[in-house]
């Protein structure tokens, strides 16, 4: 932070109130590219007061100092750096959950990844059956504490590889989940990760790295902030960790568990191939995303040969 004032939030005479430093925020991050700069200028005004909202209608007063402080975050902003970094959190679905650098920020298109996985356990839960749900690359813990909270009586298991991505998950957990959600750490080619549950999982999600090594993001918060081990899938097409999620899932689901994967709009085809390709999913589909996108690949385990109703 240089401590220069951009020119937006300039002013003269009278000490503005609080619509106009916002105002004058929004102008700067609109000219910086920011993709939501009134939406970014209006939180960061409610975490420079340590408010979690303002109304601008009836704003609050400004105590000493603000105008510098809120300067200081609206320079941070226009940098692009993540709006999540600098307050130090972001909502997920009912959640707010902590974000830190070095771990990939959850979007709003994964709550409907999130969405898929409650409404099955939701279902199981009301015949009478207590589900299993295993979230792989976790991350902040978004989508399985999303589980966890919303539906009452499961059983959910977080796995991420990155340290800093299961401390963070952890701390999520220990905020807002009810006791028994457990976060490890493992990797999902491991053929061993969770051997204990082979076979006894109901519902396996994930928000797995799909980029493919040509396609960085051309957002400066993604490109340069969020870590490459959370972005990049691997191989020519970025389906390596993707396709190890599918072989993961095929170990871990008992027949007629759902997986629920996240992908590339561009690799629905792919996906749905790499699926079918195990010979260990039926009623492979593509849902669409809130924007009609095709992002998440779902499917049901077949039952392997010899093999009867789900384990107990």
């Amino acid at each position: 932070m240089t401590g220069r004032v951009p020119d937006g939030l300039r002013h003269t005479g009278a000490a503005p109130g609080l619509r106009a430093y916002v105002e004058g925020a929004t102008r700067v991050l609109a000219e910086a590219g920011v993709g939501s700069p009134r939406h970014d200028a209006t939180a960061l005004a409610a975490y420079a007061l340590g408010l979690p909202r303002v109304e601008l209608v009836l704003p609050p007063p400004l105590p000493e100092g603000f105008a510098a402080e809120y300067a200081a975050l609206v320079e941070r902003r226009r940098s692009r750096e993540p709006l999540q970094h600098i307050t130090g959190h972001t909502v997920f679905r009912h959640l707010t959950l902590r974000v830190e650098p070095g771990v990939f920020v959850p979007r709003p298109e994964t709550e409907t990844v999130a969405q898929l996985a409650v409404d099955e356990a939701a279902r199981l839960v009301a015949a009478g059956r207590a589900p299993r749900v295993v979230d792989l690359c976790t991350g902040t813990g978004a989508i399985a504490l999303s589980v966890a909270t919303e539906v009452a009586g499961s059983e959910v298991v977080a796995v991420d590889l990155s340290d800093e991505a299961v401390g963070l998950a952890r701390h999520n957990a220990g905020a807002v989940a009810p006791p028994g959600t457990r976060v490890v750490q493992g990797d999902v080619r491991d053929p061993a990760l969770l051997a204990e549950l082979d076979g006894r999982v109901d519902v396996v999600v994930s928000n797995p790295p799909y980029i493919p090594p040509d396609a960085v993001p051309t957002d400066p918060e993604v490109r340069d902030h969020d870590p490459d081990l959370a972005l990049y899938g691997g191989g020519a097409d970025g389906l390596d960790v993707p396709r190890a999620v599918l072989v993961a899932a095929a170990r871990l689901l008992a027949p007629g568990g759902l997986l629920v994967m996240e992908h590339a709009e561009v690799q629905d085809a792919a996906a749905r191939a790499a699926a079918r390709a195990t010979g260990a999913f039926t009623d492979v589909r593509t849902v669409p995303d809130l924007t009609g996108r095709p992002r998440t690949l779902v499917a049901r385990r077949v039952a392997p040969a010899g093999v009867g109703d789900s384990p107990a």
